[in-house]
């Protein structure tokens, strides 16, 4: 059989990273992003890096980019990648360009990303994802990934993850995606306090009150969650209900526990960051917005998750970046 050809649709920090460890392992991919992508990476190509020391960089011609989404019919995997508020509208595109055959496989923040596929792409099957760590955009083409993890899939498709597990791209399967997501929720609610600090997370994780707010954001959402009969997956050594514990413990502690968990390089910082840097809307609404949708169905409320979300659309409203907030700002 041929090998399959893989679309990332929506390339940024995160589908280019993806794709080009996957073009650079002989996979067949194309990049489906806007049209500063694709100058991006006709000039300079694709160079990915992170914190284990890879250093690896392919010439413009080794992954196909272009803004057609007609490219979507030659798709036998469609990477979705693009924010969680454009979900909807890429999944009409596939709709209409993709085959029928296509797996499609949601690597987004968020929980309900790949329930919005489904309903919008008829029979094509979807698969939920979670990516664990993050990427930064450099500049001139070059990808950094910044902390630690390893790339999640929902089982079912062999043939998928074996076109996706690359080098540098380990690969693994699970059942309850809906577990693994909301335990990855729980964590990505440190990056909207990363995106309000202005610090780069090792920086900002080093600080013991921001590591207060987040513990008060997690436990507000390990409680609903509770309530409404929801079980969130550990994504490491460390129980999800023992994450508020950890993040209040003195400093000194917190850091040997966490450093066994997660590995995070000194220039990382958020997706979130990133986005109010690049005066684009944020994925607050698919974080902390869901916790709070969970506390209405709960009728309950959510204070600091809501304080957070708040103070994020200010500084999209604003347009300037990161206000570069203390933590003393979440509790207003």
């Amino acid at each position: 059989m041929d090998p399959p050809h893989i679309v990332v649709a929506g390339a940024g920090s995160i589908g280019c990273y993806f794709g080009g460890l996957l073009a650079a392992a002989g996979r067949t991919v194309t990049l489906l992003g806007r049209q500063e992508l694709v100058s991006v990476v006709e000039q300079h190509g694709l160079s990915m890096s992170s914190l284990d020391g890879l250093k690896l960089g392919l010439p413009p011609n080794a992954a196909k980019v272009s803004t057609d989404p007609a490219v979507l019919a030659n798709a036998d995997i469609v990477l979705v990648t693009v924010k969680s508020g454009a979900t909807a509208e890429m999944g009409r595109l596939i709709a209409t360009h993709a085959p029928e055959h296509a797996a499609i496989v949601s690597l987004q923040n968020g929980v309900t990303n790949a329930a919005t596929l489904r309903s919008l792409v008829g029979k094509r099957q979807v698969l939920a994802g979670m990516v664990p760590f993050n990427v930064v955009q450099l500049g001139q083409g070059r990808f950094h990934r910044g902390t630690s993890g390893e790339l999640v899939v929902e089982a079912g498709r062999d043939d998928v993850l074996a076109a996706l597990s690359v080098p540098h791209l380990p690969v693994t399967a699970a059942d309850d995606m809906t577990g693994v997501l909301w335990g990855k929720l729980l964590l990505n609610l440190n990056n909207a306090l990363n995106a309000l600090s202005g610090l780069t997370l090792y920086e900002q994780l080093q600080q013991r009150p921001w590591g207060l707010v987040l513990a008060a954001q997690q436990q507000e959402a390990l409680s609903l969650l509770r309530e409404a009969g929801i079980k969130p997956k550990s994504l490491g050594p460390v129980p999800t209900r023992l994450l508020p514990t950890i993040l209040r413990l003195p400093t000194s502690l917190f850091r040997l526990l966490a450093g066994a968990s997660v590995r995070i390089d000194r220039q990382a910082r958020s997706s979130m960051w990133e986005d109010l840097e690049r005066r684009r809307s944020t994925e607050i609404d698919e974080l902390q917005g869901a916790v709070t949708a969970v506390a209405a169905l709960c009728h309950r409320t959510a204070p600091t998750n809501e304080r957070v979300l708040h103070l994020i659309k200010q500084a999209e409203i604003a347009g300037a970046g990161s206000p570069c907030l203390q933590p003393q700002a979440i509790f207003g």
